[in-house]
């Protein structure tokens, strides 16, 4: 890793520790039976799942004083880029590995796959800043084109149809996307295309598919824009809103759906795996487009990629340990005690326990 990075991510593992990660009056839990080992150990990727990273970081070093756990939360493509280089020991990506990525990751894995495991549920909320106005009811159509441009003004007929007690003003509205590639835009668009139809022209895309309004790096930087700019409309990862008001997302004729994890894990438990990822890969096709009831279907899934063959025991070691953790039960409740995300279903953790298991080195 070079010296610019190591401080990236350094400044980022200090932060890991800090009281920000223990909100709660208790450590996080930790299983008895942790196995800790000495050493440091490197990730990047999704600011996504940056909150709950701070927490499983926080909790492991708490348990194993020996390890250090750095994680620089630089946005998924960037930790996907610094795995595939060998920059980092796993990523953190809000989107799984492209066939292209799996077969570049193979020269870094020695030989063997990369494995795609899906770590932490949470929806992605769409927060607003508009004075006297707490609630907002937005249907994938309108959601879609605030985003495209063409609904323009607060006070637009579209949105005031969906909110009669709402005193709506006359003011301009703001897009605030991301400035970085990013998996939460990759998985944003990913529902926008599925579920707004022709009112949302683009393809699925980690790049902001148009000219922004206003741009801003990271979940927190868009979470910032929001807060400070009247008018101003965002989309973060659930842990992200603090205090700012969030809309309710339509389902059907009449249903709207408040951010909720359980009802977004319910649309994580319904997706079926991708195809060809071979045993121990665990990509999921997420179901954007569902219209069931009491779903709420702007989903993220962060995965921790990984290698299934590491040149060095020590490194596959390392990774098994705290990935072990970050998979276990008690990892899974402290991140969703923290940040409000779906802890995983059972029988998924119990797979992708397997896949860490089964994880080894060369050397």
């Amino acid at each position: 890793m070079n010296a610019a990075a190591l401080v990236a991510v350094l400044a980022l593992g200090a932060g890991c520790g800090s009281d920000n990660a223990l909100r709660g009056e208790e450590p996080p839990p930790v299983p008895a039976d942790l196995d800790c080992l000495d050493g440091a150990l490197s990730g990047a990727g999704s600011s996504a799942q940056e909150n709950a990273m701070h927490t499983w970081v926080a909790a492991y070093q708490i348990a194993c004083s020996d390890a250090l756990v750095l994680y620089d939360a630089i946005g998924s493509g960037g930790g996907r880029s610094q795995f595939i280089d060998g920059a980092v020991d796993f990523a953190g990506s809000d989107s799984a590995l492209e066939p292209d990525e799996h077969r570049a990751a193979r020269e870094r894995c020695t030989g063997a796959p990369a494995v795609n495991l899906p770590g932490y549920v949470v929806p992605i909320a769409v927060v607003f800043h508009l004075e006297g106005v707490d609630e907002l009811n937005l249907r994938p159509t309108v959601l879609a084109e605030i985003f495209d441009g063409r609904i323009t003004h607060w006070d637009h007929p579209q949105i005031a149809r969906d909110n009669p007690d709402a005193d709506l003003p006359h003011t301009r509205i703001t897009p605030v996307t991301r400035s970085d590639e990013s998996g939460t835009t990759e998985n944003f668009t990913s529902y926008l295309a599925a579920a707004a139809g022709d009112s949302w022209p683009h393809e699925p895309s980690g790049n902001w598919p148009r000219p922004p309004a206003e741009a801003a790096q990271g979940n927190s930087g868009i979470a910032e824009a929001v807060e400070s700019a009247q008018g101003a409309i965002g989309y973060v990862e659930a842990s992200h809103i603090g205090a700012m008001s969030t809309a309710a997302i339509g389902r059907g004729e009449g249903e709207f759906v408040g951010v909720d994890p359980d009802a977004a894990a319910r649309v994580v438990a319904a997706s079926p795996e991708r195809e060809g990822g071979g045993e121990h890969d665990h990509a999921l096709e997420i179901d954007y487009g569902t219209t069931e009831p009491g779903t709420y279907p702007i989903v993220l899934v962060t995965y921790e990629i990984a290698c299934l063959r590491y040149p060095t025991p020590q490194e596959a070691e390392q990774v098994r340990s705290f990935l072990g953790y970050v998979f276990s039960e008690a990892g899974q409740r402290a991140a969703s005690e923290e940040t409000g995300s779906a802890p995983l279903p059972e029988d998924l953790r119990a797979d992708l326990l397997d896949a860490v298991a089964a994880i080894g080195s060369t050397g």
